[in-house]
């Protein structure tokens, strides 16, 4: 099919340039909820006085499938944006699986992939005092070189999942020395061992409810706003503002006006601007959670 791989490429590099040029992609091929992301993404950079002054593009076919006169392709999706916020420059990046389906020759729809992220769990209990004694030094330096190792692979020492966020979080949280505890109780403190592991350790609505309650050992404070977050922290997303976590990132950086830049799995993404509203998950009832690790 290597005619519909160029027509996905002309597609994919006139997609790019909509991000440096002051226009919308309008195609039949374009989902309303892409289509209003990307244009969230330009309002929130103006917002911020920033700006996308390079986007490149990078693609990789992953999987390709013709039925009769209809065809799909499965591509991986890599965008870096050099990104200007007032005197300030930083490198976004975003990695992006994607279908591209194709009916008599003709591209008719492209989207992006993402696996259902609603897992439910049961309700976190607290260890007793005996299990919470440990203290440590968060290091949060270790934590973030983690996050920036990691944020685009797949540490082979830990299971990968297909909602993949709260798990990367976790082993950042772990690469910055926060002790382990509870195990092995499922529902009880925040642990990984072998072929098991916590609810808090892997699923967004779990570890949410768990840095709330911990009273030492791993433990977040709650802050009233991402400002007063500091690399290392960590974020909570309740996209539909339902009362279900769905996502968590860890802070990496804070850009020229000290908000912060966080990376994430499941839909990898690097220095991404905390509020999501590049994502198509995004919705005005977003609820955020704001956890600072305590040192």
């Amino acid at each position: 099919m290597p005619q519909l791989v160029e027509q996905l490429k002309h597609f994919i590099n006139e997609r790019n340039q909509c991000f440096v040029e002051d226009r919308q992609l309008e195609t039949a091929y374009i989902r309303a909820d892409e289509c209003e992301s990307l244009a969230r993404k330009k309002q929130a950079l103006k917002h911020r006085k920033a700006e996308i002054v390079k986007a490149s593009i990078e693609g990789q076919v992953i999987r390709q499938q013709r039925i009769d006169d209809e065809a799909e392709i499965d591509y991986l999706l890599h965008h870096q944006f050099l990104i200007k916020n007032k005197e300030k420059f930083y490198m976004e990046e975003l990695l992006q699986h994607r279908r591209a389906l194709f009916v008599n020759e003709e591209l008719a729809d492209d989207f992006e992939v993402i696996e259902d992220s609603v897992v439910e769990s049961p309700q976190i209990e607290r260890l007793n005092q005996s299990e919470q004694k440990e203290r440590f030094s968060y290091n949060r330096l270790e934590a973030v070189r983690y996050a920036e190792r990691w944020w685009n692979d797949y540490n082979p020492i830990y299971r990968r999942f297909e909602n993949n966020c709260t798990n990367f979080v976790s082993q950042c949280l772990r690469a910055g020395g926060a002790p382990m505890s509870g195990a092995s109780n499922r529902s009880k403190g925040w642990w990984y061992r072998e072929e098991n592991w916590s609810y808090s350790w892997s699923v967004a609505h779990a570890m949410r409810w768990y840095l709330s309650g911990a009273e030492s050992g791993l433990r977040g404070q709650e802050m009233s706003s991402a400002k007063e977050l500091s690399p290392g922290d960590v974020i909570c997303y309740d996209f539909d503002g339902d009362g279900r976590w769905q996502h968590t990132t860890i802070v990496v950086a804070k850009d020229a006006d000290g908000m912060p830049l966080v990376n994430a799995q499941t839909t990898n993404s690097r220095m991404r601007y905390w509020t999501y509203e590049d994502s198509t998950a995004w919705t005005e009832h977003i609820n955020y959670r704001f956890f600072h690790i305590a040192d």
